[in-house]
């Protein structure tokens, strides 16, 4: 059977397309919606907490300053939603960045598996230079995303997640994850680093500055 349609003869009405007039078969028009939004994706906000500190020894000569990833905290109504800074003194300085957005992606569930299953899970942080100073650009609890960065060339620090938060994670990681026969291995680049005196250490692959340092 042959039909000819034409553009005005489907009807939008409240959010609903009525097409019974160009179908040889009854329909059910309630089930059809227009727009139909999908629910959001789990998030928190986060406030990091990025210092500089006085680099002594040796290295001090060509880099007296260093920035480092103090901590990430959850947001609190009192940070606000600019960046400010904590205090200012002659060994150091430290800058809260408050109001940055954590969201899980169901088809990184894997990546968040990662971290939740290791000895110590942690917040990666993505920071770069910008006018001497650091400033993080994104947060994340996916291994997958930090083993992206830091294929890219990018800084990426790490700090421990509260207890709270890896009880979310992991259930996000218990409804969306599932392990494979033969489950992907930690990239080596992401096991816990230590200095030659047991202090965590992290890994950046920004050149040293030999002038004045960062600031």
């Amino acid at each position: 059977m042959h039909m000819s349609i034409r553009k005005d003869e489907g009807i939008l009405k409240g959010g609903r397309v009525l097409l019974q007039h160009l179908l040889p078969y009854p329909l059910d028009v309630a089930s059809l919606t227009v727009g139909r939004m999908s629910p959001p994706r789990p998030s928190l906000e986060v406030a990091v907490q990025m210092r500089r500190e006085r680099i002594t020894g040796p290295m001090a000569r060509w880099q007296p300053w260093r920035w480092v990833l103090a901590d990430v905290v959850l947001q609190q109504a009192s940070f606000g939603q600019v960046p400010r800074m904590l205090y200012q003194q002659e060994d150091g300085e430290a800058w809260l960045y408050p109001a940055m957005k954590v969201e899980l992606f169901k088809d990184d569930a894997e990546g968040y598996y990662l971290n939740a299953t290791t000895p110590k899970p942690c917040w990666f942080v993505l920071w770069r230079m910008q006018d001497e100073q650091a400033v993080p650009l994104t947060v994340s609890l996916s291994y997958h995303d930090a083993g992206r960065w830091l294929d890219a060339q990018e800084t990426v620090e790490q700090v421990p997640v509260p207890a709270e938060v890896l009880e979310w994670l992991q259930a996000f990681v218990d409804e969306h994850h599932v392990v494979e026969p033969k489950r992907r291995q930690r990239p080596e680049s992401f096991r816990s680093l230590t200095d030659r005196f047991g202090n965590p250490a992290s890994v950046s692959t920004a050149k040293p500055q030999r002038k004045g340092g960062h600031g």
